[in-house]
């Protein structure tokens, strides 16, 4: 058995060790490190096949440019935008352990928080956590119907990032750790990278002790694994939508999934879905959102991330910060970014995670002089772009 499990570790990093072994560009030394903020690609580099974007997108209130990259075999990275007259939502959903956690909630979360906030005649704070309460509920019932026929469902999560800008204000709810970054001019002219949202990692020496406080009695509700830390061993994120089986009993993995499952009977929910809220009226000083999944920040700085937006044309700002980041994958592993854009999928996982960015432009005039603009729901990596879903009542 441990000879099948060597021969199979083996057959998975000998296409890494090929692509690795790929001759460097002897200039290579010279080329500009992604982490220099006046760095840009040049047109070239943005044929990678497996990133698709949407360069610029106009808006009520300002523009939208949008990308993603896969790295997974099946891409995991989910995300929605829906923008009407005044109002907008970005949802970014980082699965793990496969994509239908994360397919769910880009398909029920946005429709939880419209029928939420119908109810209720606002959007706050209170309707967002609510919407990602029925959203997680929704999943772990689908889990219960399906887990029979389909037992590995109960270990799909999602880290679920989302933002709502309803009449003058944003809203950003997060479980997990993806990430939305403020570029907002400071008094001095300076712009600066304000982080709206709280991590749920256990790399964070902050979400460890919350974790252990949480659960005193359990030794191992932290444990260091192959140099990171892991909830349970298992898992880096404490917050998610999903992992039902690290949340009920009834959903426990036999010993036949050894990935999943867990030494001891579980007593009381390891993960939790309960949101970090934050929310803030916008000024004039704030001029633009980015919302990206931790592929992005696992290679670019926030001040570096508002840098570049800050500096660079608006139209393909979202793809040129996923072209940044893969530079930096490329210099981190010593090979040229050309052959980095030759790793397929799947293989391409082994060097760098899914990416998904959106940068949201802020234009306030346009909200003044109440420009007319087209109406729409899009979803990431899906070449179609339908009516917006908006709820007519919540409207300007």
């Amino acid at each position: 058995m441990l000879s099948c499990v060597g021969r199979a570790a083996s057959a998975c990093w000998r296409p890494v060790r090929r692509y690795a072994r790929m001759n460097k560009d002897k200039n290579d030394s010279d080329r500009p490190s992604s982490r220099d903020v006046n760095w840009k690609p040049s047109d070239s580099d943005f044929s990678d096949p497996l990133v698709w974007s949407r360069d610029l997108e106009h808006l009520s209130f300002g523009e939208l440019s949008f990308a993603v990259v896969q790295a997974n075999e099946v891409l995991e990275d989910h995300s929605l935008v829906d923008a009407a007259d005044g109002a907008t939502f970005v949802g970014v959903f980082d699965g793990h352990g496969g994509p239908d956690a994360a397919k769910f909630v880009r398909d029920h979360l946005f429709l939880n928080l419209m029928r939420i906030a119908r109810e209720s005649g606002t959007i706050s704070e209170d309707v967002i956590q609510r919407a990602y309460a029925a959203t997680e509920e929704g999943f772990l019932t689908l889990v219960r119907r399906t887990c029979v026929i389909k037992p590995l469902i109960a270990a799909m999560g999602s880290c679920c990032l989302v933002g709502v800008i309803w009449r003058g204000t944003l809203y950003v709810g997060n479980v997990g750790d993806s990430r939305a970054v403020l570029g907002t001019l400071s008094r001095s002219d300076k712009l600066v990278a304000e982080q709206l949202t709280k991590e749920h990692n256990a790399g964070m020496e902050e979400v460890r002790q919350e974790l252990r406080s949480l659960h005193p009695d359990d030794s191992q509700i932290v444990v260091m694994k192959h140099g990171v830390w892991r909830v349970k061993g298992i898992i880096q994120v404490s917050r998610s939508i999903g992992d039902a089986y690290l949340k009920r009993p009834e959903f426990s993995l036999d010993p036949s999934f050894p990935r999943f499952h867990l030494a001891e009977p579980l007593h009381r929910p390891v993960l939790t879905a309960e949101p970090t809220l934050c929310s803030r009226i916008l000024s004039t000083e704030d001029k633009f959102v980015i919302f990206a999944s931790d592929g992005l920040w696992e290679h670019i700085s926030n001040q570096q991330a508002v840098e570049i937006v800050h500096n660079t044309p608006r139209a393909g700002i979202a793809r040129r910060l996923v072209k940044v980041a893969l530079n930096e994958v490329a210099r981190k592993r010593e090979m040229s970014f050309t052959d980095l854009k030759k790793v397929e999928k799947g293989t391409r996982r082994y060097f760098h995670d899914d990416i998904t960015v959106v940068v949201l432009f802020l234009d306030h005039e346009n909200q003044e002089e109440k420009e007319c603009a087209p109406e729409l729901s899009l979803r990431g990596f899906v070449d179609s772009v339908g009516p917006s879903r908006f709820d007519i009542f919540l409207r300007k």
